[in-house]
């Protein structure tokens, strides 16, 4: 009834929203005196005066302020209830875009009430006071975040205990053990991570020598500084849990490269001759134990019959050094033996006689 009524007040007025009209020659969008007139074009002559005066607009504004009963505004009958229905609204989207929460399986949801930690949420749909009464920050756990050092091309230099230096390359995995103290006790955890991850190396590292730290004492420093690490994080609190160490790259600065590559190769040269003669020693001691353990099978035979033991070591040893060489055995009131090697050596060493040519037939009549 409002809006209608305020229709009515604009058709009974004689004038456009913009005042009376001017003559149709004043301007453009001047029309007739009847017509509308353009506000922002000057007045016909004659009515200048009238540019400090209230328009038909003005006029308008009035009658629709006083167009309800007893002068006041005029608004429709149910405008509190659309006000209150639309306030509803916007309070029902408000509480289920702060209230309800979907965490996923690899998240949790550290949830705190006017800025004070309360509980933690598990993954699923979880239900919370909405905000700003309530206030959930999602945290992926399983997430493996890597941190390498160093960042960019620039050499990482560290000193060793021999008063060494190596460049080293190396990357730190971790992930969220503690989701509530990742958000509250650390201000800035991949810093802190860093900070603390190269203070481990460079404590490691000092420790070893430049061979270990090139060399076979990867292992072992990589190895120290995850243990380092974890001890120093979990007395911050930090909820961080280092996952790995791994080295990538450990030389000697480019200045001296090519002298440490000479050493290395000396080293491992050194290690390969190491090797094979710890071969050959076990080779020579297994070889003498089992001529030991020979020797005692024989003295148990010995000890329990000395004779014949006596005897068949005496015809074993005469074997092995008769066996290659020549001999006549002789015995009394029997003919000599005939050397048959000294015959067998004589006849390989004389050549074979050749055949005779086979005579060729001569022809029939042929006289001698």
């Amino acid at each position: 009834m409002g809006w209608r009524r305020r229709a009515q007040v604009l058709g009974m007025s004689d004038k456009g929203p913009w005042g009376g009209g001017g003559d149709s020659g004043n301007g453009p969008g001047g029309g007739g005196d009847d017509g509308p007139r353009n506000p922002w074009s000057l007045p016909p002559a004659g009515k200048r005066s009238r540019i400090g005066g209230s328009t038909s607009l003005d006029e308008f504004l009035k009658r629709a302020r006083s167009g309800g009963p007893g002068g006041g505004p005029s608004f429709p009958a149910n405008a509190g209830r659309l006000w209150l229905a639309a306030v509803a609204a916007l309070v029902l989207v408000w509480i289920g875009f702060t209230s309800f929460h979907s965490i996923g399986p690899q998240e949790r949801g550290v949830v705190t009430m006017f800025g004070k930690y309360t509980s933690t949420l598990n993954p699923g749909i979880q239900f919370t006071l909405p905000a700003p009464i309530m206030r959930v920050q999602v945290e992926d756990v399983q997430n493996t975040r890597t941190e390498s050092f160093p960042e960019g091309s620039q050499p990482n230099l560290m000193l060793t205990g021999d008063q060494n230096i190596v460049d080293l390359a190396y990357s730190v995995r971790w992930n969220i053990k503690s989701p509530e103290d990742y958000v509250f006790e650390i201000k800035n955890p991949k810093e802190t991570v860093r900070a603390v991850a190269e203070s481990a190396m460079r404590a490691a590292v000092a420790g070893k020598n430049l061979t270990q730290a090139i060399g076979s004492g990867r292992g072992e420093i990589e190895a120290e500084v995850q243990t380092r690490m974890q001890a120093l994080l979990d007395e911050y609190q930090s909820g961080v849990r280092v996952l790995g160490i791994s080295i990538q790259k450990a030389a000697a600065p480019v200045e001296v490269d090519d002298a440490f590559k000479a050493v290395t190769a000396a080293q491992q040269e050194a290690q390969s001759n190491l090797n094979r003669s710890r071969a050959y020693a076990q080779q020579v001691i297994a070889r003498a134990q089992g001529d030991a353990t020979e020797f005692d099978k024989i003295y148990e035979q010995y000890r329990l019959s000395p004779d014949v033991t006596r005897r068949r070591l005496y015809y074993e040893t005469m074997e092995q050094v008769l066996n290659r060489a020549d001999k006549t055995i002789v015995q009394p009131g029997v003919q000599a033996y005939l050397p048959l090697p000294e015959v067998r050596r004589q006849q390989q060493a004389t050549p074979e006689p050749q055949a005779p040519p086979t005579p060729q037939a001569q022809p029939t009549g042929a006289t001698r």
